[in-house]
């Protein structure tokens, strides 16, 4: 019979521990998980070392398995947002990532006003004017619209030349997804939002890093705005 797979026990624990179903100090042990999810010892050790490995368990011998405080998770991994997207935190955990996104993209894209190649100063140009057209076609909640919006966000934060911004593109790109799955993302987007999707990407095709930093903000914060009043 072949083994079964850590992975449903991994994502089971994970929004439990980020939903406060199991608090902080909590203690498990191996013996207790394999019971309660019927599998082998084999398969809850390798849900518990991912668990570890994020920060959010520690392993201690005579103890057995205590949850740690959300203080130690590895809070930019995309697991752990998508399990805190799950629960009762999400929309505090929208918000989060959208500060961190007024904090990074608006800097990302004066840079790359002055770094980005061609190619990727029309790509990002292309991409804001799909966006738009997606999105005044009533289709800014599809799968079409959320593959374009990652993209234009990632490829801004590629031609930064920072790989430090870059290193937040899976983090970001997850609030984003999650965002549309969740049915939060309207079919209509903000006009003002797509209207600085179109003027950043212009701004970074002609060099313009001022006005590329000022486009961003203003999109960012529509964001943030939205996120926040959904709290």
């Amino acid at each position: 019979m072949a083994q079964a797979s850590h992975g449903p026990v991994l994502d089971h624990l994970g929004v439990r521990i980020t939903a406060g179903e199991l608090l902080p100090g909590s203690v498990l042990t191996l013996a207790g998980l394999e019971a309660e999810y019927g599998v082998s010892r084999t398969v809850i050790r390798e849900a518990v070392r991912v668990l570890e490995a994020m920060g959010m368990l520690e392993s201690r011998r005579r103890v057995g398995v205590t949850v740690r405080p959300p203080s130690e998770w590895s809070a930019l991994d995309t697991r752990l947002i998508g399990w805190q997207l799950q629960g009762p935190g999400r929309d505090q955990q929208l918000v989060v990532v959208t500060e961190l996104r007024a904090a990074i993209e608006p800097i990302a894209a004066r840079l790359s006003a002055q770094r980005a190649s061609d190619v990727q100063r029309a790509e990002i140009l292309r991409l804001a004017n799909r966006l738009e057209k997606l999105g005044h076609d009533g289709l800014g909640d599809t799968d079409e619209y959320l593959a374009a919006d990652i993209a234009f966000h990632d490829l801004i934060l590629d031609a930064s030349g920072n790989l430090m911004l870059a290193a937040t593109k899976p983090a970001i790109a997850a609030v984003i997804a999650g965002r549309s799955h969740l049915g939060l993302t309207p079919g209509v987007p903000h006009s003002e939002a797509l209207h600085n999707h179109v003027q950043t990407a212009a701004a970074i095709a002609r060099g313009d890093a001022d006005a590329a930093e000022h486009h961003t903000r203003r999109y960012v914060d529509t964001v943030l705005g939205e996120v926040r009043g959904a709290r």
